[in-house]
């Protein structure tokens, strides 16, 4: 019983450690990344899809991204999509090709994202405790249903907390690399 319980909870905050390494890959540092754009969404014959499912985004150097639409009127939709963004980019198209310069980050723009990058990876720790406390409960309500004795839900409440500081620690560990990155001028 407890075993499951250990292992739901070690898939789960797995997803936890990989949400936020997702989270990471939209927040823009000094280098172009396709993943930028990954949350952009056009509208493509009435359906809104990711801008990856509209066209072909690539890096042309480390400092301009390149996207080759699959259709040609998609062109001024894909570029309306991006202006309209939170991100504060200025597509330059020609013809079937636009090109995306990023523009270097201020002392001030790295500083406030870092500080995106912490409260990301703070978000990531607090679902990684809310599952060492669901998997908790659940090993307090066998105790009382006597399915396990008291000796079985010590032992499994420490296995749970050696989870949760496994995975938070990766997570701290995600959160210092991408503010190297991001810091890195």
């Amino acid at each position: 019983m407890i075993k499951e319980i250990l292992d739901d909870a070690e898939k789960r905050m797995s997803k936890s450690v990989a949400a936020v390494k997702s989270e990471f890959t939209r927040i823009r540092t000094g280098r172009a990344s396709p993943a930028l754009l990954d949350h952009i969404m056009v509208d493509y014959y009435g359906s809104s899809v990711p801008i990856a499912q509209a066209a072909t985004v690539g890096v042309a150097d480390a400092r301009t991204l390149t996207i080759q639409a699959w259709e040609k009127n998609m062109v001024p939709v894909i570029e309306k999509a991006i202006l309209g963004s939170d991100l504060g980019l200025n597509p330059v198209t020609a013809g079937e090709v636009m090109r995306i310069p990023l523009p270097p980050l201020t002392e001030e723009r790295r500083a406030e994202m870092a500080k995106v990058v912490r409260h990301e990876g703070e978000n990531g720790k607090v679902a990684v405790r809310n599952i060492r406390r669901d998997a908790i409960n659940h090993v307090r309500e066998l105790v009382k249903s006597k399915e396990v004795g008291e000796d079985e839900e010590k032992r499994g409440e420490s296995e749970i907390q050696v989870l949760t500081d496994r995975h938070v620690g990766q997570i701290d560990s995600l959160v210092k690399d991408k503010e190297a990155e991001v810091m890195e001028v």
